[in-house]
């Protein structure tokens, strides 16, 4: 266990470590916006030990002052049609596409919208230009064009991707799934990998409804997303 000297204790006084959302509120930008900030060194930060990502204060003052001048990175935004731009390219086709249902993937997906209490729960795989559901739980949708994907944000930053209201973030207000049936609001989506170290798709869970997940529902939906990467990484 490391130990904290002076230097570090009065550090942590002088500049205190923020959590994503801290870093994202006095950035006046969504949480995923500042995930994506994160993770492409716009914003300098680090993971703890159980993945969650952390920022000093002085880092988000210095990008702050950058978003004063006019020289912050931009905001993630969408296409005219409101899709999700995707930044990463899965696969073309995968072994799981169009696939029956299995009986290991429904229960992910029941235990997902249960610890969760979303009413909306998927085991998606993205190939090509689909979004295809292995795994469904309120909803009758089978697929969706990948352009719709929410999934995409998930895939392209490698980690836990959450949106808190898709109505009022300018990536996804557009979007056919927020203006139309499902009427999604809520979303959060854990990348899944194959045996290959692909990410194929997420366990994803979503709402009708601005939320956001207490820290217990959001490790048990990373657990859970953690076993279907395991049952694809045991069938290699």
């Amino acid at each position: 266990m490391t130990t904290l000297t002076t230097n570090d204790e009065d550090m942590s006084k002088d500049d205190p470590v923020l959590t994503t959302r801290e870093a994202a509120e006095l950035l006046g930008v969504a949480v995923s916006t500042a995930q994506i900030w994160m993770e492409s060194g716009a914003l300098p930060a680090w993971k703890t030990p159980g993945g969650h990502r952390r920022v000093r204060l002085s880092a988000v003052e210095q990008l702050q002052a950058q978003q004063q001048r006019g020289a912050a990175p931009p905001a993630p935004t969408l296409p005219a049609s409101g899709a999700s731009a995707p930044a990463f390219q899965p696969p073309s086709s995968h072994v799981l596409l169009d696939t029956p249902p299995e009986e290991v993937f429904d229960r992910l997906v029941r235990l997902a919208a249960c610890v969760t209490e979303c009413p909306i729960a998927l085991v998606t795989v993205l190939a090509g230009q689909r979004q295809w559901f292995k795994a469904r739980v309120g909803t009758t949708l089978q697929e969706t064009p990948r352009e719709w994907a929410f999934c995409n944000g998930a895939l392209a930053s490698g980690a836990t991707f959450v949106v808190g209201d898709a109505a009022s973030d300018p990536r996804y207000a557009a979007n056919p799934l927020v203006t139309g049936a499902p009427h999604v609001r809520f979303y959060a989506g854990v990348p899944l990998e194959d045996a290959q170290g692909r990410r194929f798709g997420t366990l994803c869970v979503l709402d009708r409804e601005p939320r956001r997940l207490r820290e217990r529902e959001l490790r048990a939906l990373q657990e859970l997303a953690q076993i279907a990467s395991e049952e694809m990484k045991r069938r290699g």
